[in-house]
């Protein structure tokens, strides 16, 4: 860089200082980052790993002089062009002074480095070596604390109160201990341990209840030599696009249509949620064969949850069907499914990453089960696996040609079923990217732990195309949109024949200044399902039709106060039949020194199961909550945040539904008599 470069950079730096700061000050709304780029309405979405991800990385923000490409891809903010022209930057030009450097960049505006400012550092020297005793460094280490939880219904549910058998076995609080310290590149230590609300405080070895109902560890030592990682205890493994191992958060489809579709590798992961199956409990090490060949080896030994059956002489003496992983143990019929299989599995991945530009690896694993799989005898379960054993495989990579970044893996299991996912970024010219991905999963494809992209919840049964489209008009305008075409050729659940559908979005966002922030979204989708004919009474195949409206306005009114609006309305449509569905939400969020209130007003008004209204409400740190709107009602909530000293915060959360179509709320040992819901969350967390 030259002289008027450095000139150019000071100025930047001055100009832009008080707008930075504020941005990387500790009242950094994260989660309304996450919001605001992943915005979608849909449950079973992991948003408590990327909330965790992001907040370890706000805490040791990246080295630009040191980061690699699935650094700052794992920001899910960057563009694969972007990523490209930061690191020939940095390769022709040497180590970076400034983050606003950057500017200079085709692609990167004030924006762009303002929303990647809080994960972001620039280092004056190279890395530092860990030269103090382990112990040393874990008791130094500024992200280190524990974590206290008691959730409660105030209203008593059926489970507590019946005099029946089935009755639950403990009380309704649920309670919840976290212990972490960790540092990227070097350490992460961890214990996460659980009480589901109705699950009892007990030692009962026999029911495998140890007091609290679920425990979970990890540690995990990195780059030790050429043994880049260790790690023994339960933990996750992110490889190629996810079609074996796919750890956490999988964006795929939403209003960040091109930059979040592809997978990053990241490897080796601690888990630290509390879904109670899914991840692997053993060891795996990461060792680096030399500067571009890794190899990672993995083993796991872990009980789950199932409901043992007899079968028949001529099939299994005993089976299972699937695993559960709801993580209850209240009742007599819960309690006896706890840790009644086994898996083991074993494998390993070996990843080539020659340079920054491309890379190129192998997956493979064998798993195996104390007892034999086998699904109910429906149609829709005709290629589904069955047995004991099983084994998979892949090849993945990812490659920069130009202005084209490709990225792809294919597997097979042990049925011969294949999967392929496939497809490339790319941009059209200073204001236009896009991007594509292919797929097609086999009936008979079997990947247990694969989540690669997709329609369906699971890799197998599916082709699609996906296409997706981002352009930036100005500093004020962009939009996003994306189009999905997807096709089901066996039978699902639901479904009664071969199925097909497609999925539209499109967001257009207006961002006037840093204080204002405006965006409007429509989603179409149709999909098929069964439905009734209505002359024959008999079981069709017809299209289901969703259309989902919201319009959101995020203002910062001062520089304590903050609101935001958000309407949103849907329709569904199946065999003639329309229902509609609707929700208004007023957000307010107060800082004031050591506190920060803040609160919500929700109306929703909805028709059937396929209008129901999600929409991301603040929490607890650590926690996400996307509550469910069904019928007709109100939701309230006030949430508090109290930084008592500097180790010590304290939250506070207590929330309400009120439903005006019901006597009472839930089913079964679940039902609430009443119109009434009542949350109450308090957390404390102290820091070492």
């Amino acid at each position: 860089m030259n002289k008027y470069g450095y000139i150019l950079t000071l100025f930047l730096s001055f100009f832009f200082t008080h707008n930075l700061k504020a941005q990387t000050a500790e009242d950094f709304d994260l989660e309304l980052f996450i919001e605001t780029l992943f915005n979608v309405q849909e449950e079973g979405i992991n948003y408590e790993d990327l909330y965790e991800r992001l907040l370890l990385l706000y805490e040791n923000p990246i080295d630009l002089n040191l980061a690699n490409r699935i650094d700052l891809k794992s920001l899910f903010v960057l563009s694969d062009q972007q990523i490209d022209e930061l690191l020939l930057y940095r390769k022709e030009n040497g180590r970076i002074v400034s983050p606003y450097e950057l500017m200079y960049l085709p692609g990167f505006d004030y924006p762009t480095l303002q929303k990647i400012s809080p994960f972001i550092t620039v280092s004056t020297t190279g890395k530092p070596l860990n030269q103090q005793p382990l112990l040393h460094r874990i008791l130094n280490e500024r992200n280190n604390y524990l974590l206290l939880r008691y959730e409660r219904v105030l209203e008593d549910k059926r489970g507590y109160i019946t005099d029946s058998e089935n009755r639950y076995a403990g009380t309704a609080d649920k309670l919840y201990l976290r212990y972490r310290v960790s540092k990227p590149g070097d350490f992460s230590l961890g214990l996460t341990t659980e009480k589901d609300p109705g699950e009892a405080l007990i030692w009962d070895k026999e029911t495998y209840r140890r007091g609290m109902d679920f425990w979970s560890f990890h540690f995990m030592l990195e780059n030790q030599g050429n043994l880049k990682k260790t790690i023994v205890g339960d933990y996750q493994l992110q490889f190629g696009q996810g079609l074996l191992f796919n750890s956490g958060f999988g964006v795929g489809k939403g209003a960040e249509s091109v930059n979040a579709l592809e997978r990053v590798t990241l490897g080796v992961r601690p888990y630290t949620s509390v879904i109670e199956g899914g991840f692997l409990r053993g060891a795996a090490a990461t060792y680096a064969l030399n500067s571009t060949i890794d190899v990672t080896a993995f083993y796991s030994y872990l009980k789950q949850d199932a409901s043992i059956q007899t079968g028949e002489a001529d099939e299994f003496e005993n089976f299972f069907s699937s695993i559960q992983i709801t993580g209850l143990h209240r009742t007599p019929s819960e309690i006896a499914k706890k840790k009644q299989i086994a898996e083991s599995l074993v494998g390993f991945n070996l990843n080539y990453r020659p340079d920054d530009f491309k890379s190129f690896g192998v997956n493979f694993y064998h798993n195996q089960f104390s007892l034999p799989i086998l699904k109910d005898n429906d149609a829709y379960n005709r290629f589904e696996f069955s047995g004991t054993q099983n084994q998979v495989g892949s090849i993945y990579g990812n490659y920069t040609l130009k202005q084209f970044h490709l990225f792809a893996e294919g597997g097979i299991s042990k049925s011969g079923g294949t999967g392929i996912v496939g497809g490339f970024t790319t941009q059209l010219s200073p204001r236009i990217d896009f991007g594509m991905v292919l797929r097609n999963y086999d009936t008979n494809f079997h990947s247990f732990r694969g989540s690669a992209f997709g329609e369906g919840s699971r890799n197998i049964n599916e082709s699609g195309i996906y296409w997706g489209l981002k352009y930036t008009l100005n500093k004020q305008f962009s939009l996003t949109a994306y189009y999905d075409s997807f096709r089901f050729p066996w039978l699902r659940f639901r479904v009664n024949a071969p199925s097909k559908g497609n999925d539209v979005m499109l967001r257009l966002n207006y961002i006037p200044s840093s204080n204002v922030r405006l965006y409007g979204q429509f989603r179409r989708k149709n999909k098929e399902i069964n439905s009734e004919d209505l002359e024959s009474g008999e079981t069709v195949v017809l299209p289901g039709i969703k259309n989902q409206f919201l319009v959101n306005l995020e203002l910062k009114v001062t520089h304590s106060l903050s609101l935001k609006s958000r309407v949103q309305w849907s329709d569904y449509t199946l065999n003639g039949e329309r229902t509609k569905g609707n929700a208004f939400f007023q957000d307010a969020v107060f800082t004031h020194g050591k506190w920060v209130i803040s609160g919500r007003m929700a109306l929703f008004d909805t028709e059937g199961n396929e209008n129901r209204q999600y929409a991301y409400e603040r929490d607890l740190l650590y926690a996400f909550s996307i509550p469910s709107l069904s019928g007709r009602g109100i939701r309230n909530y006030l949430l508090f945040q109290y930084k008592a000293t500097r180790k010590l915060d304290v939250w506070a959360k207590v929330s309400r539904g009120t439903f005006f179509d019901r006597d009472e709320i839930g089913s079964g040992l679940e039902t609430i008599d009443g119109n009434k819901r009542t949350d109450v969350k308090l957390q404390l967390r102290i820091k070492f």
